[in-house]
C-alpha cells in the first residue's frame, strides 16, 4: 500500500546528494567535548601554538597559572588527565584550555584543541591575513526624504573580506556563528552547589537585583558599582572613547576600536543634559501631515548583507566596548569582560535609576548562553584549578573572583565588585601590588583578566559522585510509524549515532519500543541475543531490572546494532494503532531513576493510551479558530498536569526528555512540549514526515544533539537537568537603588556541572558596564538584537494565555512607546512633526516588529501544532538565531553562474523580502534556520531547471524534495551555498519545494514580510502607522 511519508530509503538507495553527514561533518574545526590531554610544552600558556592563518591576533595568550601559593613561574600548561583507555578526544567545553600541569594517561597523546589544522582555504576572511577596509562613518545627515545618520551605537563593520566559513552562526546576511563537528563526544555536570552558589547579595552598596521571572530562571547574577573605577567622564558626553578610523591598525592593537563616538544631548528638561549641542543622529522619514506616506520604498530602513569578519575586543582603555550585533561574524578578545556570546545586554549602559529606564520604555534584561560555541580561532577558555581549596570567592555574596574585584591593603585584603564587602586574601593566594595598583600577577592569572574562566571544582561542590553518561532511546513501533517509515529512520539514526556516543568507560545506553505495550530489551553480552522483557500494564507501570536493560556501551556494541538493524522487520506487521507513550517515557525514567541521563525518544503519532494519553483537540480548535482573535487559545495550554508532573519528577533525579515527533497529523504538541520545556530538553518537528526528504535531517538532528557541548545536572542558582550550547536563559533587572553616575555595574554568571568523564567545573562569566543618567546614551548603546530577543521571548510567553490580538498590540506598542520615548527626550527641538525619527542603534526595529506579527506564532491562521512548536522552540533560542527565524533570508539561486567573482562569499546578497523582488522567471531559496523553501517561477527556464533540478517543467519536480548535485557548475554552487547555510545554522535544515498557485507558493509569500498580506501591513504603512501612533502621544 502506499504510504503517506513513502517507501523507507533502502542502504545504497539514495539520491547522489543525500550526503547525511553534510552538518556533522562540515560544522567547523572545533575539537570539544574530550577528555583533558597533555600538550606539549608552550611557553605561550595554555595551548599549544596555533597552525598559520588560524588566527587574526597576533600573539600567544599570556602564560597564565593557576596553583597555590603564589605566582608560580610561566611555563608549559598542559590540560589536566583523562581518564584510561580513551581514545582521542577533545576537550569540554568548547575552546577551553587546563592550568594545571598534569600528566595524560600512558601511551596517549592525541592533538589538543589549539593543535588542530588549518581551516580550509578561503575559510577566513582575507582580513585577518591583510588589511582591513575602514568602516564607514558618514559625516552627516544625507539630504531626501530619509536622512542617514553617523552610525552611534553599532560598531563599524568591516567590508571587502569573505566569510569564516568555520561554524554554525547567526543570520548569515551578517556572517555566521560557529559550532563544533558533530562528531565529537559531550560531558556532563553532576549535583548542585553547595549554599556557597546561592546569592547572598547585600543592599550596601547599591545594586541591581536579577529578577528570575523570565523562562527559564537559573543565572547567578549580582549587581553593584565596583570600588576601583575610573572618574565619570565629563557631563555630556559619551563614556567611550572616539572611534578610529579602521577595524585594524598598522601598529598597536590588533583590533579595531568599537565604540560610540562622543555626542552631545539635545536640550531637555530632564536628566541632567546641559543644553544645545549638535543634532542627536537619527534617521527620519518624511511622512505627509495627511498621514501619506512619502517614502521611497528603496530608502526605508533594511538589512544589509556583510560577509566581513569583526574583531572585538572586550574592553579597551578601561571601559567596555559595545559588543557587535549578535548576527554578524565577529571574533572576541577577551580583555576582563566576557565574550558576547555569553552575555548580553539589552543596553551596553546601565541606567542609574529605575525611572530612566521606563521613561526609556526599553527592555533592561541579560541574554545568558553560558556554553555559547566560540568561535575557532578565540583563544580557548582557560581552566584554573586551586586545588581543594577551591576558587577564591567573596564571604558575603559569594560571588567569584574576577577581574574587577580591587586588592587593597597590599594585597591582603580584596572588595568585592558585586556587594562591596571587604575579605581577607587567603594567604596561599597572596601577592603584592604594582605601582598601578593592580596584583603583580594579574595578567598571569586568568580569572584576574579575563572575562570567562573555568574553575574546577573541589569536593564541597560534589554532594554525591558524578553519575556516568546515559543515554536511553524510546522508538515509537505503532502501525503508523512503521508504515511511514519513521521507525526504520529512528533506528537507522540512532545505529550511525552510536560512534558518536563519548568513548568513556562509564558511557551507558538502554533500548525500548512501545505501542499498545512497552518492549524492553536485555542487551547484556552473556545472551546470544537481545531478550525482549514486555511490559503490558500501561496505567501503572514498572520496569524490569535497571542492570538487565541500561548496560555499558562497551559491553553492548554489538547486541545494540543487531537490535537496531532487526527492530523494523520485527514490527512490520505491527497493527495495533495505540501508542502509550505517556507510560513508556514513565517505564523508561523509573530505569533511569538511580543514574539520570538523556531520554530520547522517537513519536509519531497522539498518546492514546495509558498514563498520559490525550484526545484530538484540534477538530475543537478549528471549528473555533476566530475565538482565538478574542480570548485565550486553550489549544495552546497543555490538557492537564498530568504530563508537567511526571516532568517534574524526571528533572528532580537529572534526567532530560528529547522529544523527536515524526508524524503526519495532529500529536498535541502544547501537552507534549511540557516535557522537554521542564527537564532541560529539546522538540523537533517533522509534519509531514517522509521517510524519502527527512531521514538525512532526522540523523543530524540527533548526532548533534548527543555531540554538541553540553553539561548535565547544571545548577545556575537553580537546578535544571540539562543545559547545552543551544540554549539561552533571559534574565530581567530591577532597581533595588540608585547607581553612580560614573561607576560601572557588575553582573556574573557561574555555572556548575560535571563533564562525562567526570571532571566538576564552574564556568565564570563576568560582565562590567558603565553607568548613566543620560538618556541619551542609553538610546546610543541600546542593543538592537538583545532587545528584539526579549520582545520575542515575551511574545511568545503571553501567546497561550492571552488573545493573539493583544499579543499583538502589546508587541507594536513596545515599538511605539521605545521610539516616542527617543523622539521626545531626543532627537532635535527642530524636527519636523511629518518626520518619523529613527534612533540609529534602532532602526530595525519597526521592521522586526513587523515581522514578529506575521510570523507562525501570532499569525492567527495555520495548525495549531505549528503554533506550539513555534512557542516551544522560541524560550530557549540563541540570540544570533532570533531574528532569522521571524525575518528569514531569501537569495536568488537562478543566477548564481553570475555572481560577481571578486566576492569571495559563498552565500550571494540577500534580497528583501517582498515579492516586487520575485519574477516569474526566478527561482529563489528562502531560509529561516528551521527550513528551506525553494520557490520556482512558472516561467523560469527549462535549461536552469535541467541543470539544478534534474528535471525540464516544473511538474517533474516531486513534493518530497531532496537536493541533489548534479555535474554543472550551477548545481554545484547550489549545492555549496546549501551546505554553507547548513553549516552556519547549525540545521540540516529541511527541504520543501513551492509552486506558485498551490499552497506551497502560498506558504512562501507568507514570508514576504515586506508585502502587505493577511496577516498585516504592509512595511510602508506599517511605519506610517507607527508614526500617527508617535504623533497621537505627542503634546
Amino acid at each position: 500500500m502506499t504510504t503517506p511519508g513513502g517507501p523507507r530509503p533502502r542502504p545504497g538507495s539514495y539520491p547522489p546528494n543525500y550526503n547525511p553527514n553534510a552538518v556533522a561533518n562540515n560544522m567547523q574545526n572545533l575539537n570539544i567535548n574530550q577528555p583533558n590531554q597533555q600538550q606539549s610544552s608552550n611557553l605561550g600558556g595554555g595551548s599549544a601554538p596555533r597552525p598559520p592563518n588560524t588566527t587574526p591576533f597576533g600573539q600567544q595568550p599570556p602564560p597564565f597559572t593557576s596553583s597555590r601559593p603564589g605566582p608560580p613561574p610561566p611555563g608549559a600548561f598542559p590540560r589536566g588527565p583523562a581518564p584510561p583507555n580513551f581514545p582521542p578526544q577533545a576537550t569540554f567545553p568548547p575552546n577551553t584550555v587546563s592550568s594545571r600541569p598534569t600528566g595524560p594517561p600512558p601511551g596517549s597523546q592525541p592533538p589538543t584543541f589549539a593543535s588542530r589544522g588549518p581551516p580550509p582555504p578561503g575559510a577566513l576572511p582575507s582580513s585577518i591575513g591583510g588589511p582591513v577596509s575602514p568602516s564607514p562613518s558618514g559625516p552627516g545627515p544625507r539630504t531626501g526624504p530619509f536622512s542617514y545618520a553617523p552610525p552611534t551605537s553599532t560598531p563599524p563593520h568591516m567590508s571587502g573580506s569573505g566569510p569564516v566559513s568555520n561554524g554554525p552562526p547567526a543570520y548569515a546576511q551578517s556572517g555566521p556563528r560557529f559550532a563544533p563537528p558533530m562528531g565529537t563526544s559531550m560531558q556532563r555536570p553532576s549535583m548542585g552547589p553547595p549554599q556557597s552558589l546561592s546569592s547572598g547579595m547585600s543592599s550596601q552598596p547599591p545594586q541591581m537585583r536579577a529578577s528570575f521571572g523570565s523562562p527559564p530562571p537559573g543565572a547567578q547574577f549580582s549587581a553593584g558599582p565596583p570600588q576601583n573605577m575610573p572618574p565619570p567622564p565629563p557631563m555630556g558626553s559619551s563614556p567611550f572613547p572616539a572611534p578610529v578610523p579602521g577595524m585594524l591598525q598598522s601598529s598597536g592593537n590588533p583590533y579595531g576600536t568599537q565604540t560610540w563616538p562622543p555626542q552631545q544631548p539635545q536640550q531637555q528638561p530632564m536628566f541632567g543634559m546641559p543644553p544645545g549641542g549638535p543634532p542627536f543622529p537619527n534617521q527620519s522619514m518624511a511622512l505627509g501631515q495627511t498621514g501619506q506616506s512619502k517614502i521611497d520604498p528603496n530608502q526605508i530602513p533594511r538589512l544589509t548583507s556583510s560577509s566581513a569578519v569583526i574583531l572585538h575586543e572586550t574592553r579597551q582603555g578601561n571601559q567596555a566596548n559595545p559588543p557587535p550585533p549578535a548576527t554578524s561574524d565577529y571574533i572576541v578578545k577577551d580583555t576582563g569582560n566576557c565574550s558576547p556570546r555569553y552575555i548580553r545586554c539589552t543596553i551596553n549602559q546601565i541606567p542609574c535609576t529605575q525611572e530612566l529606564v521606563s521613561t526609556s520604555a526599553m527592555q533592561l534584561a541579560l541574554l545568558v548562553q553560558p556554553l555559547a560555541l566560540p568561535h575557532p580561532s578565540e583563544e580557548p577558555i582557560h581552566v584554573v584549578d586551586f586545588g581543594e581549596s577551591g576558587p577564591v570567592r567573596c564571604s558575603r555574596c559569594k560571588g567569584y573572583v574576577n577581574p574587577f574585584v580591587k586588592f587593597i591593603d597590599q594585597g591582603r585584603r580584596f572588595i568585592c565588585n558585586l556587594c562591596g564587602f571587604t575579605d581577607e586574601t587567603p594567604r596561599d593566594y597572596h601577592c603584592n601590588l604594582g605601582p598601578d595598583g593592580r596584583r603583580r600577577d594579574a595578567d598571569e592569572r586568568p580569572e584576574l583578566c579575563r572575562g570567562t574562566v573555568e574553575f574546577v571544582a573541589s569536593k564541597e561542590y560534589m554532594v554525591r559522585d558524578p553519575m556516568p553518561a546515559v543515554f536511553f532511546f524510546l522508538i515509537d513501533v505503532s502501525m503508523n510509524a512503521i508504515q511511514t517509515g519513521a521507525t526504520a529512520a529512528a533506528c537507522s539514526a540512532i545505529n550511525q549515532v552510536i560512534a558518536d556516543l563519548p568513548k568513556a568507560p562509564q558511557t551507558m545506553v538502554g533500548i525500548a519500543t512501545f505501542d499498545s505495550t512497552i518492549h524492553f530489551y536485555n542487551l547484556k553480552r552473556e545472551l546470544q541475543q537481545p531478550l525482549m522483557l514486555i511490559v503490558p500494564d500501561v496505567q501503572d507501570v514498572y520496569t524490569p531490572l535497571q542492570s538487565d536493560v541500561i548496560v555499558q556501551l562497551a559491553e553492548c556494541r554489538q547486541h545494540l546494532e543487531i537490535l537496531l538493524e532487526s527492530i523494523p522487520t520485527m514490527f512490520q506487521s505491527n497493527r495495533t494503532a495505540d501508542s502509550s507513550f505517556g507510560a513508556a517515557v514513565k517505564a523508561a525514567f523509573l530505569a533511569m531513576k538511580s543514574t539520570g541521563g538523556k531520554l530520547l525518544v522517537f513519536q509519531s503519532v497522539l498518546p492514546s493510551i495509558g498514563i498520559g494519553s490525550l484526545s484530538a483537540r484540534e477538530a475543537e480548535g478549528r471549528s473555533n479558530m476566530s475565538a482565538a482573535e478574542k480570548e485565550a487559545n486553550k489549544l495552546l495550554q497543555p490538557v492537564d498536569k498530568t504530563l508537567k508532573t511526571m516532568a517534574i519528577e524526571f528533572a528532580e533525579y537529572q534526567v532530560s526528555v528529547d522529544l523527536f515527533i515524526t508524524t503526519q497529523s495532529y500529536v498535541d504538541i502544547a501537552s507534549l512540549s511540557v516535557i522537554p520545556k521542564t527537564t532541560g530538553g529539546q522538540i523537533y518537528y517533522y509534519h509531514p514526515f517522509s521517510a524519502v526528504s527527512d531521514t538525512a535531517k532526522l540523523y543530524n538532528d540527533l548526532r548533534w544533539n548527543v555531540t554538541r557541548p553540553q553539561g548535565f545536572e547544571a545548577v545556575m542558582r537553580v537546578r535544571c537537568s540539562q543545559i547545552d550550547c543551544d540554549k539561552t536563559i533571559m534574565v530581567t533587572l530591577k532597581h533595588d537603588d540608585k547607581l553612580h553616575e560614573g561607576s560601572e555595574c557588575a553582573f556574573q554568571c557561574a555555572l556548575l556541572y560535571t563533564t562525562v568523564y567526570g571532571q566538576r567545573r564552574i564556568r565564570v562569566s563576568t560582565l562590567s558596564l558603565s553607568c548613566t543618567n543620560m538618556l541619551s546614551n542609553l538610546f546610543r548603546s541600546a542593543d538592537l538584537d538583545t532587545q528584539f530577543a526579549c520582545l520575542l521571548k515575551q511574545a511568545a510567553n503571553e501567546i497561550p494565555s492571552a488573545p493573539l490580538a493583544q499579543v499583538r498590540d502589546q508587541a507594536t506598542n513596545v515599538c511605539i512607546n521605545i521610539l516616542y520615548s527617543y523622539r521626545k527626550y531626543c532627537a532635535t527641538v527642530t524636527s519636523s512633526s511629518g518626520q518619523l525619527i529613527l534612533p540609529e542603534a534602532l532602526k530595525l526595529l519597526p521592521l522586526y516588529t513587523l515581522a514578529l506579527l506575521k510570523s507562525t506564532g501570532l499569525r492567527s491562521d495555520g495548525r495549531i501544532d505549528d503554533r506550539s512548536f513555534w512557542i516551544s522552540n522560541v524560550s530557549p533560542l540563541p540570540t544570533h538565531s532570533v531574528i532569522p527565524l521571524v525575518f528569514p533570508r531569501m537569495i536568488a539561486i537562478h543566477d548564481l553562474d553570475d555572481k560577481d567573482e571578486s566576492d569571495d562569499s559563498i552565500i550571494p546578497s540577500h534580497i528583501p523580502l517582498s515579492s516586487e523582488h520575485i519574477t516569474d522567471e526566478g527561482i529563489y531559496l528562502l531560509e529561516n534556520g528551521e527550513d528551506c523553501l525553494i520557490y520556482v517561477g512558472n516561467s523560469a527556464q527549462p535549461n536552469i531547471l535541467q541543470q539544478l533540478f534534474g528535471v525540464s517543467s516544473l511538474e517533474e519536480i516531486s513534493n518530497q524534495f531532496v537536493l541533489q548535485e548534479f555535474e554543472n557548475p550551477l548545481s554545484k554552487k547550489l549545492n555549496a551555498v546549501v551546505n554553507e547555510i547548513r553549516r552556519q545554522r547549525c540545521s540540516y535544515l529541511r527541504f520543501k519545494m513551492c509552486k506558485k498557485g498551490d499552497a506551497s507558493g502560498m506558504m512562501f509569500f507568507s514570508y514576504m514580510v515586506e508585502d502587505k498580506l493577511s496577516s498585516g501591513l504592509s512595511y510602508v504603512e506599517y511605519l506610517v502607522h507607527i508614526h500617527r501612533q508617535i504623533q497621537s502621544k505627542m503634546p
